[in-house]
């Protein structure tokens, strides 16, 4: 993804690395969503080379960012990404058990660690130096398909067709790489992902980061970086997450929304009268649905899908 002739300095202030992560997650995304629509192009014109092409009516401005680990999936994505390699004889058992902790850990404590999650960066970061980023783009859909498909939360994948059906953009915002989020965004029909970025020189994994991995305040830089390049209005724009590290990108939007979160996040939007919706259980949510900017249709049709997906899984 990111490909670069030089290796970034390594001492840097933490704002700096931050914003070196968003703006280059951004970067990545907004040419791997090109690289997609001109692809869907192409193949739409062979299939109907005489079709009339119509506008899609809807906000322009607005889109939506879905933080992705517990907010759109159940678990952590490194981790399934981890599962696959193993299982591929990309590294040892000992290293699973590794990455078995890190998950353990994420499902019991419900939030991101960030000590964990940059001792599980570091592991996947050794683990995939000097391989190609074909190479774990094509493994990336197969593991796609064995660990990741089923672990989707209805309700939220519900609560993000409601923001395409309205004619907006939607994005993944997560820590995960950002090849990984890319093939998950696609297999939901979403229109992209901004995650960590891996260094890479002539299309090979150096082992290094860009910036620093796409957490906490690293996520509301690339989210602020993507809308400034897409001409989006940040008031118009809705945020979903789980975690309270996500409460610079949430306080970024007009329209925020805590999914499935954590104890902090929770008391935090509760105070701010954010709307919130659990996934988890039974219980009702405070509030739900989509902003208004995305159309009372939308809304009506992504609430009552997101209950008939819940009632069906449980």
């Amino acid at each position: 993804m990111a490909s670069l002739g030089r290796l970034v300095p390594r001492r840097r202030s933490a704002t700096a690395r931050s914003v070196l992560a968003g703006e280059a997650s951004a970067q990545a995304a907004r040419d791997t969503s090109l690289e997609a629509a001109e692809a869907a192009a192409v193949e739409e014109a062979e299939k109907a080379p005489e079709a009339e092409a119509f506008p899609v009516a809807g906000d322009e401005y607005a889109a939506a960012f879905f933080d992705l680990d517990n907010t759109v999936m159940q678990g952590a994505a490194l981790f399934h990404f981890g599962r696959g390699l193993y299982k591929r004889e990309f590294f040892r058992r000992r290293e699973l058990a590794r990455f078995a902790w890190q998950q353990a850990w994420f499902r019991i404590a419900g939030v991101e660690d960030p000590e964990h999650m940059q001792d599980a960066r570091d592991s996947a970061l050794s683990i995939v130096k000097g391989h190609r980023v074909a190479e774990l783009m094509s493994i990336g859909e197969d593991i796609y398909d064995e660990y990741m498909a089923e672990r989707i939360w209805p309700g939220t994948r519900a609560l993000a067709q409601a923001h395409l059906d309205a004619g907006q953009r939607v994005w993944l915002v997560t820590a995960a790489p950002v090849e990984t989020a890319t093939i998950i965004a696609r297999r939901l029909g979403l229109t992209g992902a901004l995650g960590t970025v891996a260094e890479s020189v002539g299309g090979v994994y150096t082992g290094k980061l860009v910036g620093e991995p796409l957490h906490g305040p690293a996520k509301a830089e690339a989210v602020r970086a993507l809308a400034a390049a897409e001409g989006l209005d940040l008031s118009r724009c809705a945020a979903y997450s789980d975690s309270h590290n996500d409460i610079p990108m949430l306080s970024l939007v007009g329209h925020p929304y805590a999914i499935n979160p954590d104890a902090k996040l929770r008391r935090y939007a509760r105070e701010r009268d954010w709307r919130l919706r659990d996934y988890r259980t039974g219980r009702k949510a405070v509030k739900v649905g989509i902003p208004a900017a995305a159309g009372v249709g939308a809304l009506a049709g992504g609430t009552a899908a997101a209950i008939a997906l819940h009632r069906r899984r449980h």
